[in-house]
């Protein structure tokens, strides 16, 4: 790939973002205006970008690989006043879709066995985007191309860290179900070259995920597994380095009691 690409990709408004305010955990809600989540921000038009930052957008955290990177910069929002942090859950986008899901890349009702394997082998850096959640001010965003499984997982680790129940984590990552079919639509031009340069066939791939609804069995699945795999299901991340320190000034800045 080369940087001419990046002159031909469309940039548009983000199809799958949302703020995490007004969730409810076991000790109050999470603030507006602290943490939201979302598909591609490198694909933002510009008027999105600037929406953004106005609202009070201050960091952004990427979540995708350095492929995913490579191929579209930052966007718009490189231009602004946002810190930029890039801290990618997986090492490449077409060995996790043929490798960890089977090939299968959208059965999303597949998907638990690849959400437990990013939790364990990515905890070292869910507790870094942690980290920069609690630490930064104004408003933080993370995402990664669909903002659903990467996204979904750090969304996940961010509500199990303020206490959420296991229904309300679950209903979030539901959330995304609708937003679906745009979601597809707007990050094809960056996911479709990534897996051809392996081999592997979106539509092919699409084809045989079919019309399937939006499950929330890879969510339960992982929250199933933590429950019964350990004493806490933090351990993972509190092994990574997630301290109660951490855990208190994640608290503090997030929770409306």
């Amino acid at each position: 790939m080369t940087l001419d690409v990046l002159t031909e990709l469309t940039l548009s408004p983000p199809v799958n973002l949302r703020d995490l305010g007004g969730i409810a955990t076991r000790t109050g809600t999470v603030r507006p205006g602290v943490v939201i989540r979302a598909d591609d921000l490198s694909l933002a038009d510009s008027e999105s970008a600037a929406r953004l930052a106005d609202d009070g957008l201050t960091a952004v955290v990427d979540l995708r690989t350095a492929d995913e990177v490579r191929l579209t910069g930052r966007g718009p929002l490189g231009a602004l006043p946002v810190t930029y942090h890039h801290v990618p859950f997986i090492a490449s986008v077409a060995a996790t879709t043929r490798d960890v899901v089977g090939g299968a890349a959208f059965d999303q009702s597949r998907f638990a066995a690849m959400y437990i394997d990013m939790f364990e082998s990515a905890a070292p850096r869910i507790v870094t985007a942690l980290s920069i959640i609690a630490h930064s001010r104004g408003t933080v965003a993370f995402h990664c191309a669909a903002g659903q499984d990467r996204t979904g997982v750090l969304a996940a680790s961010l509500l199990l860290a303020l206490d959420a129940e296991s229904d309300t984590i679950v209903a979030d990552y539901l959330a995304t179900g609708p937003n679906s079919d745009a979601v597809m639509a707007r990050t094809r031009q960056v996911i479709a070259p990534l897996l051809a340069q392996t081999g592997v066939d979106l539509d092919e791939l699409g084809q045989r995920a079919g019309n399937a609804e939006f499950s929330p069995a890879p969510m339960h699945g992982l929250l199933t597994y933590l429950d019964e795999t350990y004493t806490d299901p933090l351990e993972p991340l509190r092994r990574a380095g997630l301290t109660d320190g951490l855990l208190a000034s994640l608290r503090e800045r997030a929770i409306a009691s």
